[in-house]
């Protein structure tokens, strides 16, 4: 994807890309992102963002350990330690957030051409998260034990700063959630310090623009689902 000369084109361009080409991308290019985001506000200055970043051999690696743990453990299953610090979606989720989320999954696999009762498939795929999707950097973004809300919305600031800066670059990425289920075994391998919880695993690289995972529409709440204006002419 050609890179982003404004901000408004970064923003309109930013998808969760989920098909990556196996491209190289520049060291000093990542490491200059990740210093650029860095300017992305946080209260009191704490910047409490931490990351580990991946690539080449120690990424491969990972895979591989995660390749042989989703035989054992398919679906994060927490018996054995693998239990999320975190809820990654309100329990239950209802109304406005089911929908939203069902619409995502139905353009997802819909685009994919895998079927609402094909849960090998479905499974199948969910479990490229775990590859990232073929992408040849990878992040792991950390927060302190200690740390609140207003420190885990600063990380998201960084996160959303991050992926604007790749975008300007022709960079894409995709913000992985779905790390968190494996907590254990990733911190097995990346020996973080025991005061820190995995927030997410992210995937950098070049998009594979012809694959259909990139292609399907994506969706937004209009203004007025989500905000009020008071005080406005046009009240």
């Amino acid at each position: 994807m050609p890179s982003s000369k404004t901000v408004s084109d970064a923003v309109a361009t930013r998808r969760s890309v989920r098909a990556f080409l196996p491209t190289e991308v520049d060291e000093a290019l990542i490491r200059r992102v990740l210093a650029q985001a860095s300017w992305a506000p946080s209260g009191g200055n704490l910047q409490p963002w931490q990351l580990i970043v991946l690539k080449n051999e120690p990424l491969e690696e990972l895979k591989a350990i995660m390749r042989r743990r989703l035989i054992d453990k398919p679906n994060g299953e927490t018996e054995d330690g693998e239990a999320v610090d975190f809820k990654i979606y309100p329990s239950p989720l209802e109304g406005v957030d089911r929908a939203r989320r069902l619409a995502m999954g139905v353009a997802l696999y819909e685009a994919l051409g895998i079927g609402k009762d094909d849960a090998a498939a479905r499974q199948a795929w969910h479990h490229r998260n775990f590859d990232f999707f073929g992408a040849p950097v990878a992040l792991f973004f950390y927060v302190n034990r200690k740390h609140n809300g207003p420190q885990w919305a600063d990380i998201g600031m960084y996160m959303q700063s991050l992926m604007l800066l790749l975008r300007e670059q022709g960079l894409d990425s995709c913000p992985q959630e779905a790390w968190a289920r494996y907590a254990h075994t990733v911190n097995a391998f990346l020996k973080p310090s025991p005061d820190w919880i995995l927030y997410c695993g992210f995937a950098i690289g070049y998009a594979d623009d012809r694959h259909p995972v990139n292609q399907f529409e994506r969706a937004r709440a209009g203004v007025e689902e989500f905000a009020s204006f008071r005080g406005f002419r046009s009240d």
